[in-house]
């Protein structure tokens, strides 16, 4: 977004945050009408995959997603195309916030495992053809904050000596600012695999995701007035997001330890921050069902679904090539018919497109 390298510890800070407070306010509006709307963890995950392969910057990867869901909101877009158009996303989200040196190239990505194993070769001309689509989408305006973008400014404020550890000064100020940076980081990618959480508004997600990382590490208050008038939200504005990323957090432990205990060796110096005696602060969460990918082309499914997917869906339509990308169609305001499929291979909270990309709570060596 143009912004200067750390610009939250800079004396502009509180300008670039008031403009981007207010460029908030006039997002786009999402309203979950898409017909591959249970297509959708899987591309998020797949532009995940991709943007850490290229150690691209958080704002760029997060900045991909919300363009990615805002077209897949406008549009019927088939599957072949939806891979085009989650690369492309990725593309001008880095061409964005990156610097030039670290886009991606076009022989870069097809080089990727993950795109083989796709069958999956993209060219120069299907590339800058859906590029251009989407900036005519959006009208050459990509100055559209997410919670990537406010996260580091929250964190700079975060942790100070007034704050207490289970009841106790904390003991290292550098330590456990680390540790609020690391889970804050986690929970904003649980943020992501979960289009619920276009139904707040950026800045809360990013409040919510470090309110969500003081209560995992028992930092008290859990919400201080300090944070509460930079923010502008109290705890009562946070809770529901909130809750949300710890019932995430408590199940991505679960499955932590589960597959913990069925390792033969763990792993030596590394373990869970914190452990032993921490009561779960939400409610107990019953599991839904798996989502499912269908094994024929994509059926149109009710776009009002907001249902939170534990599991992600492996395709198993991937088709040869890119070649064929028209216009997209537009989503019809009629509710579309249910998805009839068969049951694919589901998984937990992870990333699987040939590679493992796994969102579970941060590890720290002691």
């Amino acid at each position: 977004m143009e912004l200067e390298v750390e610009w939250w510890k800079g004396q502009l800070a509180g300008d670039i945050y008031q403009a981007l407070r207010y460029k908030e306010l006039k997002l786009p509006t999402y309203k979950g009408q898409s017909p591959q709307l249970t297509l959708r963890r899987y591309f998020a995950d797949l532009i995940a995959i991709v943007s850490n392969r290229f150690r691209l910057c958080p704002t760029a990867r997060h900045l991909a997603v919300y363009l990615l869901d805002l077209v897949m909101d406008r549009y019927d877009i088939s599957v072949q195309q939806l891979h085009v158009v989650a690369l492309s996303c990725l593309l001008l989200a880095s061409k964005f916030e990156e610097r030039e040196d670290r886009v991606p190239k076009l022989d870069m990505l097809n080089s990727l495992d993950c795109m083989s194993s796709m069958n999956l070769v993209l060219t120069k001309q299907s590339l800058l053809h859906m590029e251009l689509l989407l900036l005519e989408t959006f009208q050459w305006n990509l100055y559209l904050p997410t919670a990537a973008h406010f996260i580091e400014y929250y964190l700079s404020i975060t942790v100070q000596e007034s704050d207490l550890h289970g009841g106790w000064p904390v003991a290292s100020l550098e330590k456990t600012s680390l540790y609020v940076a690391k889970y804050a980081d986690y929970f904003l990618e649980v943020s992501l695999q979960d289009q619920v959480f276009l139904s707040y508004a950026p800045s809360l997600v990013a409040a919510a995701c470090v309110a969500s990382s003081r209560v995992v590490l028992r930092l008290s208050p859990t919400w201080p007035s300090r944070l509460q008038r930079l923010t502008v939200y109290s705890w009562d504005h946070l809770s529901a997001c909130a809750e949300r990323l710890l019932i995430a957090h408590d199940n991505d432990v679960k499955e932590a330890n589960r597959q913990k205990h069925q390792q033969p060796s763990p792993q030596p110096s590394q373990t869970l921050f914190p452990v032993q005696g921490q009561v779960s602060t939400v409610p107990h969460y019953l599991p839904r069902p798996a989502q499912h990918f269908p094994q024929q082309p994509c059926q149109p499914v009710p776009g009002s679904t907001h249902s939170s997917a534990p599991f992600m869906p492996h395709p198993n339509t991937q088709q040869s090539g890119a070649q064929s990308h028209g216009h997209l169609q537009p989503v019809g305001h009629a509710h579309p018919a249910p998805l009839d499929a068969k049951p694919s291979v589901p998984f937990n909270r992870g990333y699987q497109v040939n590679t493992h990309y796994t969102c579970a709570p941060p590890c720290f060596d002691r």
